[in-house]
């Protein structure tokens, strides 16, 4: 017996295949100056395309066949969502004041904290970890400046 479609979720991965669009014909206006690396700067984004689109037709299979198992308690937790806003303003003003590093482990530990960690110093370690990965993953593997803070200064 076949279960009734669930809208809600086909239109969550009708709506990631819209991004999957939106992102593969955004690549394509990337310029693609890379003449010294066979690797361009359209890679990334070429893979995260095809990413979303899986996952979008994914999701909307998914969907169409009684959707996937979620929690709906029919409230919005306003506090994570703040949480979220939050790292997302404070990686903005910081980023240009403290730079990337600072701005990256203040974003980590907020988004963790969104999601019910508790464990903020923790957070925190790792997402300075992460940030100077990818520090020195843009600065120094692919010559890529990425901003210049208070860390960044140091290396």
């Amino acid at each position: 017996m076949r279960q009734q479609p669930a809208w809600d979720d086909v239109a969550i991965g009708v709506g990631v295949m819209l991004l999957a669009v939106i992102v593969g014909w955004q690549t394509t206006v990337i310029p693609d100056n890379a003449i010294y690396a066979k690797v361009g700067p359209k890679v990334i984004p070429w893979l995260s395309t095809a990413l979303l689109a899986a996952m979008g037709i994914a999701l909307t299979v998914m969907g169409l066949r009684g959707g996937w198992e979620h929690e709906d308690t029919g409230e919005t937790d306003y506090r994570s969502l703040g949480m979220l806003a939050l790292g997302l303003i404070l990686n903005i003003v910081l980023i240009d004041l403290a730079g990337f590093i600072i701005a990256s482990t203040v974003l980590f530990a907020l988004t963790a904290r969104a999601f019910g960690s508790r464990q903020i110093p923790r957070d925190a370690a790792i997402g300075f970890v992460l940030a100077l990965v990818a520090y020195l993953g843009f600065d120094r593997g692919l010559g890529y400046k990425i901003g210049s803070g208070l860390i960044e200064g140091l290396f």
